[in-house]
């Protein structure tokens, strides 16, 4: 089968060389999706396992339309009963880049009236819509001409991991926390550390990874799970498999914030994501926190002027590159923010640079590599 794995800008090479782990052929990076060749079991086990996927998409159906009617005549080529019944649901997620197609929204209507009118011309009877919990999720893109009709196998985006019982304000998506901690080249080798953790996403990512455990071991609900072909011994097997490779951390994951209520919710998601015994959290300011190990891993989402309120954003980032310098030496950084100017106040050398965006922020994810004296 050739499938897509829908992403967030700047993490197609991180979903690419997770592919490519899982066992994935014919991989090829697309602008927010990777594109790949597998069979039933490696689509499974791609919603199971990937962490930077936000949907998995199998392609039923291409062509070039113009005009709606064109659209209408394309999605009336395949045959939807051999994907769903008149009397299961459906739900059509449009996604549009084309100046002739300019409302996703209409494009997804369109797709849905071809699909109810085939099976009332062949019953006399149509399906009805849910988009909440559909029988058959369907997505339909439009680039410039190209439509590509898909099947969703995920349904629920995959970013929702099931553990985020509560959040603070602005928490950083699950994918692009994962994409973070991928990014930065760790591998569960050495201790990390999240001095401004908010709600926790970024250590518990981390402690997924750390874990080996697959970020939708304890999801119920798939998409692929209610098609027709569904194999449910194939998917007891893949799921067996996951949860025997989940190991204890090898190292320590702190997470630590200076607001009681962010380290409650860090302890509460943590526990939700099963990970309690492997993320510790304290409540304490940044520029009052020492380091509890030697060397490590810092990854931080501090607050941005666009995002949070500073009274003096830059005294802020001040503060934090001085903290950095004065007693995190042996440590590597990772800042991700939208703040050019907080940035340049840091008064650190960053040795790499990472566009991103964090939502609709464009933010630069930027190493700094810690350590006393001068380096030649």
């Amino acid at each position: 089968m050739r499938l897509i794995a829908k992403t967030l800008a700047g993490l197609e090479p991180v979903l690419a060389q997770e592919l490519e782990e899982l066992g994935a052929q014919g991989i090829e990076p697309l602008n927010r999706a990777v594109a790949f060749e597998g069979d039933k079991a490696l689509m499974y086990r791609a919603n199971l396992e990937l962490r930077t996927a936000l949907r998995i998409l199998l392609p039923v159906h291409q062509g070039k339309v113009r005009t709606e009617d064109e659209l209408y005549r394309l999605v009336r080529k395949v045959d939807w009963s051999r994907y769903m019944k008149v009397n299961d649901t459906l739900a059509v997620d449009g996604v549009t880049n084309s100046r002739l197609f300019t409302h996703s929204k209409y494009v997804a209507l369109k797709t849905k009236d071809a699909i109810v009118d085939q099976f009332r011309e062949a019953t006399g009877r149509r399906p009805n819509v849910n988009v909440y919990a559909p029988r058959l999720r369907v997505n339909v893109h439009i680039f410039n001409d190209e439509c590509t009709i898909a099947l969703d196998s995920s349904d629920d985006s995959l970013h929702k991991r099931g553990y985020r019982l509560s959040s603070v304000e602005a928490p950083i998506n699950e994918v692009l926390a994962a994409g973070m901690v991928l990014l930065s080249g760790w591998k569960a080798d050495r201790p990390l550390l999240d001095p401004m953790c908010g709600s926790g996403t970024l250590v518990i990512e981390a402690g997924l990874i750390a874990t080996q455990r697959a970020p939708q071991l304890n999801r119920e609900h798939f998409g692929f799970k209610r098609w027709p072909d569904f194999d449910e011994a194939l998917w007891a097997q893949i799921l067996e498999e996951a949860k025997q490779r989940v190991r204890k951390s090898p190292v320590p994951i702190l997470g630590s914030d200076k607001d009681f209520k962010a380290m409650r919710l860090t302890e509460q998601n943590a526990m939700a994501a099963g990970l309690e015994d492997t993320i510790t959290v304290q409540r304490k300011k940044f520029e009052k926190l020492e380091p509890e190990v030697e060397a490590g891993m810092i990854l931080m989402n501090p607050p941005y002027d666009e995002r949070l309120s500073e009274d003096d954003i830059g005294a802020f980032y001040e503060m934090i590159g001085d903290q950095l310098k004065q007693r995190f030496t042996g440590f590597d950084a990772w800042i991700i923010s939208s703040s050019i100017d907080g940035f340049k106040r840091l008064g650190l050398k960053s040795t790499q640079k990472i566009p991103m965006f964090n939502g609709a922020l464009e933010c630069r994810f930027v190493k700094y590599e810690l350590y006393a004296g001068t380096r030649n």
